[in-house]
């Protein structure tokens, strides 16, 4: 791996950051981010702990890429229909039994009839 700097990390000041922080700020990084951060530690401060926990992230990515079953398409779920539902009667907005929310009988009136 080619010698790492400082400006380039994917975690600015990080050797400044407490373990639990760290721990928390490198589950968002990709394998190559955390090795970097690997790489720069190793050639600099040689922190055991840190180093140990950039490891255990690593071997956590690791897993989680063979047990993976892939992607799927970054599609929406949609609820299949409630029973005596069908796309037919649901595309209008509601169930054929469910009449529509009424409307008032004046433009800006409530539809009462009355005054007040």
């Amino acid at each position: 791996m080619a010698r790492v700097h400082r400006d380039t990390l994917a975690i600015p000041d990080y050797e400044h950051l407490p373990l639990d922080t760290l721990q928390y700020r490198i589950r968002s990084l990709t394998r190559e981010q955390v090795r970097e951060l690997i790489a720069y530690e190793e050639a600099h401060a040689q922190r055991a702990r840190v180093l140990e926990l950039m490891h255990q992230r690593i071997r956590e990515l690791e897993e989680r890429a063979r047990s993976s079953p892939g992607r799927r398409a970054a599609a929406p779920e949609t609820p299949p229909p409630a029973a005596g539902d069908s796309p037919a009667n649901t595309a209008g907005g509601g169930s054929a039994d469910v009449p529509p929310p009424a409307r008032p009988s004046r433009p800006g009136g409530t539809g009462t009839g009355r005054r007040t």
